[in-house]
């Protein structure tokens, strides 16, 4: 063999690859041009990474890519006639972002998605280079309350790079959050205590007070001292207040809450400034078929029964109205079980209702 064959035979060897497609393979950047980004893989020749392979659509290879640095790659077309391979970037980095997706999934983490376009049924969204879809029954907002490219807390549901399945929940994050949130006001809340919530919904029986992960309920019976035909008469949604904690179920989880506990118990006062046989003046408050309630002193409601209501119609000629005042006396006056007893009829000293 001559000394020309013995080199050539040296030269050949430099270039005893075997390169085949599917092979992830390591590269160095040599340059770019109108096909895409020129790199060198050991190979006879240099391997091009077409534009489409290598960066989206709104990028510029020149920005993803420097010259001299070494990357990988995967092989997408065996060499062709010229001994060129045709390789990818994106399929690299797109495989890898699912195997960290399957990462975030088995720990049960969150990620952060981007909204990248509002379909029938939900939304779509990018994560890490991924798209994925989030339906609407796993979003805590509206479709149209989203704008493209704002960023949006996820939960991966279902995750298959096999079958391209990859589906998300933004509810989810919230579900869970509240779920921990609850446990940690669970594991501190204890009856007599005071503390801030924000009224966040109103029913006909109370208002619901949200204490920073869990709902309380406060009832319209705990709402005031005075009567108070609906919340929405002394509250709104949005509200800020102080509430006490008057129960605490651990196994239902459930909190009952007081508003008027904060304030002063004016039966207390009433007991100082009211005696049986008084004379006072009070407004109707509330009318029922047993009777009409009178406030006479300042959150303090008095019965005076039917008949008296009656009586009282008959004698002065006009039918009585919530807000009307009346003149009455007081019948019998228990502070303990917090009863009072009307009578439009004057009590003399000795107890007895004098008639008319």
């Amino acid at each position: 063999m001559t000394s020309q064959e013995l080199d050539f035979e040296e030269l050949l060897k430099q270039y005893d690859y075997k390169f085949h497609k599917g092979d992830l393979v390591k590269g160095i950047v040599c340059g770019f041009d109108g096909q895409g980004v020129m790199v060198d893989i050991g190979a006879k020749t240099i391997a091009v990474v077409p534009t489409r392979e290598a960066v989206d659509k709104d990028e510029k290879v020149e920005d993803k890519f420097e010259k001299g640095q070494e990357y990988e790659f995967l092989i997408i077309r065996d060499e062709d006639e010229d001994g060129k391979f045709l390789l990818s970037k994106k399929r690299v980095d797109y495989a890898y972002a699912w195997k960290e997706l399957e990462k975030v999934k088995a720990e049960d983490a969150t990620i952060l998605g981007t909204v990248v376009g509002v379909v029938k049924g939900g939304i779509l969204v990018e994560v890490s280079g991924v798209r994925g879809f989030v339906p609407s029954s796993q979003l805590r907002s509206k479709e149209a309350e989203l704008e493209i490219n704002s960023k949006l807390e996820l939960k991966i549901l279902t995750l298959d790079s096999q079958q391209n399945n990859f589906i998300l929940s933004n509810k989810k994050v919230y579900d869970d959050s509240v779920v921990e949130a609850r446990k940690n006001v669970f594991a501190q809340i204890e009856t007599g205590q005071v503390v801030k919530g924000e009224v966040v919904r109103i029913t006909d029986f109370g208002a619901f007070i949200d204490l920073g992960g869990i709902d309380g309920l406060l009832p319209l019976s705990q709402l005031s001292w005075r009567w108070i035909d609906h919340p929405t008469d002394i509250l709104k949604v949005g509200d800020k207040i102080d509430v006490e904690v008057i129960a605490v179920d651990h196994e239902k989880q459930r909190v009952s809450l007081s508003l008027k506990n904060l304030e002063p118990d004016p039966w207390l006062e009433a007991e100082k400034n009211i005696k049986e046989g008084d004379k006072v003046e009070g407004t109707i408050t509330r009318i029922k078929h047993f009777g009409a309630f009178v406030e006479v002193f300042p959150g303090v409601e008095a019965l005076l029964p039917h008949n008296e209501v009656v009586e009282y119609q008959n004698q002065n000629g006009s039918i009585l109205q919530v807000g009307d005042k009346i003149m009455t006396y007081i019948l019998k006056f228990n502070p303990t079980d917090k009863r009072i007893a009307l009578t439009v009829s004057e009590i003399s000293q000795d107890g007895n209702v004098e008639a008319e």
